[in-house]
């Protein structure tokens, strides 16, 4: 039975992050061709194909981190604290394509990835504290939300 509830909880973690990418990809996709396709991009953009299973990945980790931390026992308060923060950050995330490609906001993505990348610095440093291999696998997330950071500024410098 214990095998059964915890593998509800990484099924239901799993699920939820990946909702946050489809989420994104509803406004993301239609615009993919259209209004991002006539920026101007720095040099070091990504080709479009990559975002999607690069996503898929990083939602998959933090599904796997989250439960990490969530197996270390929910009464904690550094348990409880990290998965707020979890969540918080996980509210951003799912906001900044509607933000971006939604709204065509290119200074609003960039407010919106920032608060997220500082965010997500806290979420690391809290999982850290409960557990390692979670934190560990949050770093990907981190490179790439930084990374994307970096890639969103140069498209508002250039735009």
């Amino acid at each position: 039975m214990r095998v059964l509830r915890e593998t509800a909880k990484l099924l239901g973690l799993i699920l939820i992050c990946q909702a946050t990418g489809v989420l994104g990809a509803l406004f993301t996709v239609p615009s993919i061709p259209t209004w991002y396709a006539g920026l101007n991009k720095p040099w070091f953009n990504p080709p479009n194909w990559l975002f999607g299973p690069v996503w898929t990945t990083l939602y998959l980790l933090m599904a796997i981190a989250a439960y990490l931390v969530w197996r270390q026992g929910i009464e904690r308060p550094t348990v409880r604290r990290a998965l707020k923060l979890f969540a918080i950050q996980l509210g951003l995330n799912a906001i900044w394509s509607p933000m971006f490609f939604g709204l065509h906001d290119v200074f609003l993505g960039l407010v919106v990835i920032l608060l997220l990348l500082g965010l997500l610095a806290w979420t690391h440093s809290a999982f850290k504290k409960v557990s390692p291999m979670a934190a560990a696998l949050l770093v990907p997330y981190v490179l790439w939300v930084g990374f994307a950071s970096l890639l969103n500024s140069a498209l508002y410098l250039l735009n």
